[in-house]
């Protein structure tokens, strides 16, 4: 029989337990070698403060998750939550976040570069209950990139930060950063309205608020990575780009069909160089050239797609042919719908404009493909 719960011995123990003030979420990948330094360096900064870090791994070859679990089974305040079938840094910091009992979350990354001194301060700016955010930022103050950034990447992100401003109304001086701290009630909040693709969560979450949380910018020094390799690549720049998009429609339109309609873009570009190619360089008909652009821009966009926008369901080997195969019949079948409806739209008793009937019949097109492409081909 069980036995009767004893709530005077539960008592006892909350007492002597208490849940940490703050959890520390970092996002890892391949991050063996830099966990244990995460740790150490988290552990000073915040000694005399109830913590605990969260380790969220995406099912690392590495071994990131074993070796976050060994170091749990010695210290509570270590905890590894291990997703299997599910990448991406956002997606990651939502569950970690979601999955903590403390008032206060922070994010950070495992690669050393954000100055874990500043955790503190940033504790002291939410205590009071005068701001709800506190964002680790290089662009003020004593902050700096210097060190962590080539001119290159300084120059995309403060590009990307130009176009958050203008295109989101997110009127803070570092909103790609990604290392912040909030209000645990907040992610509560806003979890609903947040894209698990992509790695700028904190733009997705000040986007998500509508401007209704009070930020404070704390200062740091963005350092070198020590161990590992950056994550930052061309997906990056498309799953940001389509957060633009996303939360600029108010999340009418999905991140992941946001990316696959830049890539759909990117493949109309290849289609027209592919044509005038043929045209122009191989004396082709016309028709001849169009089959030959037609193919390559679908193929350009499979495995566009399957690079950027399905990163997370990335096919290989004889499922990527099988699955290029499979592309190849929606898009044809997506093609004969966008014509239908647009001649339908143009030449019947709705009687609408020659571009009226163009866009709507490459808007049902373009759904096709995203919904059939999804379910068929990457099977989301």
């Amino acid at each position: 029989m069980p036995q009767p719960i004893n709530t005077a011995e539960i008592s006892e123990r909350r007492g002597r337990f208490e849940a940490p003030e703050i959890s520390l979420i970092v996002p890892t990948y391949n991050e063996r070698a830099n966990v244990a330094l995460v740790v150490e360096k988290v552990a000073t900064a915040l000694a005399g403060l109830r913590w605990e870090i969260i380790f969220v791994d995406d099912n690392s070859p590495d071994g990131t998750a074993s070796a976050v679990r060994a170091m749990g089974a010695a210290d509570a305040r270590i905890r590894c939550i291990r997703r299997v079938g599910r990448r991406g840094l956002a997606g990651a910091c939502i569950e970690g976040m979601l999955a903590s009992q403390a008032p206060f979350v922070g994010v950070m990354d495992a690669d050393l570069q954000h100055d874990e001194t500043a955790l503190v301060p940033m504790l002291e700016a939410l205590r009071d209950g005068e701001f709800d955010v506190a964002i680790g930022s290089r662009y003020v103050g004593d902050g700096s990139a210097d060190d962590g950034f080539t001119k290159t990447r300084l120059g995309a992100s403060k590009l990307a930060t130009t176009l958050t401003h203008r295109m989101l109304g997110i009127q803070v001086s570092d909103p790609m950063s990604g290392f912040f701290m909030l209000r645990r009630d907040i992610v509560d909040q806003v979890a609903g309205d947040l894209a698990h693709e992509g790695f700028k969560i904190l733009a997705d979450i000040l986007a998500s608020a509508r401007g209704d949380l009070r930020v404070k910018d704390v200062p740091y020094g963005f350092r070198a990575r020590q161990h590992g390799e950056s994550k930052l690549d061309s997906q990056v720049a498309i799953d940001f780009l389509g957060l633009l998009i996303s939360k600029a429609t108010h999340n009418i339109m999905p991140v992941r069909f946001a990316s696959f309609l830049l890539v759909g873009a990117l493949g109309v570009g290849v289609h027209l160089c592919v044509l005038k190619a043929g045209l122009s360089l191989a004396d082709m008909s016309f028709s001849r050239a169009q089959i030959i652009a037609t193919l390559v821009a679908m193929t350009t966009n499979f495995w566009l797609n399957n690079r950027l926008t399905y990163s997370d369901s990335r096919l290989k080997g004889l499922a990527a042919v099988r699955g290029l195969g499979v592309f190849y019949l929606i898009c044809a079948v997506g093609a004969l719908s966008n014509i239908g409806v647009a001649t339908w739209l143009y030449s019947s008793q709705a009687h609408a404009s020659w571009w009226v009937a163009g866009f709507f019949g490459s808007v049902i097109g373009a759904v096709w493909n995203y919904a059939l492409s999804s379910t068929l081909v990457w099977k989301r």
